[in-house]
């Protein structure tokens, strides 16, 4: 049975809060003495903890429930997008480092990985150029001029190893190779000392000579040999410039000499004029040109013998340069209106000391050259007079 709404005013209980009729001096429930001191501050009382309460949300449990499913989906959704993005798992751990940043939060890499992943430069060798060969070129006189042997000559172009050309052919011409440093060795410095205190000699590779035989000529080990030459094999080629390094000698028995002496010289490789060449009035002078054998010494020089082979003739002359050409003098030129045969040579000479006249004395130090011949006209040709 329902109680119908009183319209009657009440008071409430200062102790229990108990709603009373307003005219009630006891408390049914807690038995307080109701007053009308008590009353009023059981109002104030009543306006303070009413003013004082917070809102309240109450949800009922379907309600909970609906919210945390949502918030559920809401959240597997977000990390659905992130994966269909591309985002791996180690990615998706920079999001909360920005969010919330330290100094400890941000990963730098250290300049040993860096280091470790920068490649390492290599030297790119630089392609061989074009030579063309012109009148009196040999492979011995292009491999001296450009610094560079006379084997790799015959292999880049294909040639014989006889290294046979021909004017106006065209070769390449590689770029000289840096020499191959000796083998590091417990010392390395005293080894690179010795190695250049080593008194060394040029000696070009001449026909049927061997690696073998050049040794024996020198008395110097043949490894001794390939190891100042960076040389694989025991192979020479013709032309070729091999160093005779002098301090690898075998010991001599007996007292030392006191004065060694170099080696006798190849024979020089004469260069210009070409063998046959023509000379008319127009030449005042005749340039001879040859190939170096080496660095001389002080007292060694080119002997240069030119000859006047015509018929009835006979002139010689006889000059000592240590430049590798020679310029023939005019008072050589012939005198008359025919064409004269001149041939001329070179070799090495070492003065040994002067005559009664305080002229030098030359000895041979080498191998004479190959002789060459070339015309020389001395006159214009006189014409036919008229009658």
């Amino acid at each position: 049975m329902l109680q119908e709404p009183s319209s009657q005013k009440t008071k409430v209980c200062p102790t229990c809060g108990t709603r009373l009729s307003e005219n009630a001096t006891r408390c049914l429930v807690c038995g307080t003495e109701l007053t009308a001191k008590a009353a009023t501050k059981s109002k104030k009382a009543e306006t303070i903890v009413q003013a004082s309460r917070m809102p309240e949300i109450t949800l009922s449990l379907p309600a909970a429930l609906g919210a945390l499913v949502t918030i559920l989906l809401i959240g597997a959704a977000v990390v659905y997008f992130l994966l269909q993005s591309g985002f791996t798992g180690t990615t998706l751990t920079e999001p909360t480092i920005e969010v919330t940043p330290s100094e400890t939060g941000t990963i730098t890499p250290t300049a040993t990985e860096i280091s470790t992943q920068t490649p390492i430069p290599t030297e790119t060798p630089l392609p061989p150029f074009d030579y063309t060969v012109r009148d009196g070129d040999t492979c011995g006189g292009i491999a001296v001029a450009f610094e560079v042997s006379v084997q790799s000559i015959v292999i880049l172009n294909n040639l014989p190893t006889t290294c046979i050309i021909s004017v106006n052919q065209v070769l390449k011409i590689p770029y000289p190779t840096p020499t191959p440093a000796p083998p590091p060795t417990e010392i390395p410095n005293e080894a690179t000392q010795t190695a250049e205190a080593c008194e060394k000699v040029p000696y070009t590779v001449q026909s049927n000579d061997t690696l073998s035989s050049i040794s024996l000529n020198y008395n110097v080990p043949q490894d001794a040999i390939k190891f100042y030459n960076g040389l694989s094999t025991d192979n020479v080629f013709i032309g070729q410039t091999l160093l005779i390094p002098l301090c690898a000698r075998f010991a001599t028995p007996g007292p030392t000499p006191t004065a060694t002496l170099p080696p006798p010289y190849p024979a020089a490789n004469l260069l210009l004029p070409a063998d046959g060449a023509a000379f008319t009035l127009a030449n005042d002078v005749v340039t001879l040109q040859w190939a170096s054998i080496g660095t001389l010494r002080e007292n060694e020089a080119y002997q240069v013998t030119i000859e006047d082979v015509t018929s009835g003739q006979g002139r010689r002359l006889t000059d000592y340069v240590t430049d590798t050409k020679f310029i023939v003098p005019t008072s050589f030129r012939p005198s008359d209106n025919l064409a004269h045969v001149i041939r001329w040579w070179v070799t090495t000479v070492r003065q040994s000391g002067v005559d009664e006249q305080g002229q030098p004395i030359y000895n041979s130090a080498g191998a004479v050259s190959e002789e060459r011949v070339f015309t020389w006209v001395g006159v214009a040709v006189e014409g036919t007079p008229t009658p």
